[in-house]
């Protein structure tokens, strides 16, 4: 049987050695929802996002209180076609629904682009694979596990 996305990520993390925090609440669906009940600002979430760069499917992960600006990223990654993906390609590429998606594309073999103003909050808070559990650690610890490549996107 293979490992649930939730399983995966919190592998990762336990081998990474840095300190997070699980918690367990009702569903959401929005990033305002998941603000709320997690009682955080809504730019400490990290909205993570699935889309076609080019030819190729990439992970953008943002502050959640912030929109992708396309022009930015077709312009800092060279290319003139950018979309997001469709739910069903978000479901194919990493089984999960849009908005359980956590930022790391490490998990599903995709690239990940953080916007640094996601470092503005000392904190993030993000779904972990799950509507209903999220986590909670610092940001340069996400940095430290993921190493995504920062580019101004928001």
């Amino acid at each position: 049987m293979s490992l649930s996305v939730v399983d995966r990520l919190l592998a990762k993390l336990e081998a990474s050695h840095v300190p997070f925090t699980i918690m367990q609440h009702a569903p959401v669906f929005t990033s305002e929802q998941a603000a709320a009940v997690r009682g955080t600002p809504l730019a400490s979430g990290a909205k993570a996002l699935v889309a076609k760069v080019g030819e190729r499917f990439a992970l953008f992960v943002i502050p959640a209180d912030r929109k992708l600006d396309g022009r930015k990223v077709r312009t800092a990654l060279g290319v003139k076609g950018l979309r997001f993906a469709s739910r069903e390609e978000v479901e194919q590429l990493t089984g999960l629904q849009p908005g359980a998606i956590p930022p790391f594309g490490s998990l599903f073999q995709l690239p990940t682009y953080c916007d640094p103003a996601l470092g503005d909050n000392r904190s993030i808070n993000f779904n972990a694979g799950d509507h209903a559990i999220s986590v909670q650690m610092t940001y340069g610890d996400y940095l430290s596990v993921e190493h995504p490549t920062l580019l101004s996107v928001t």
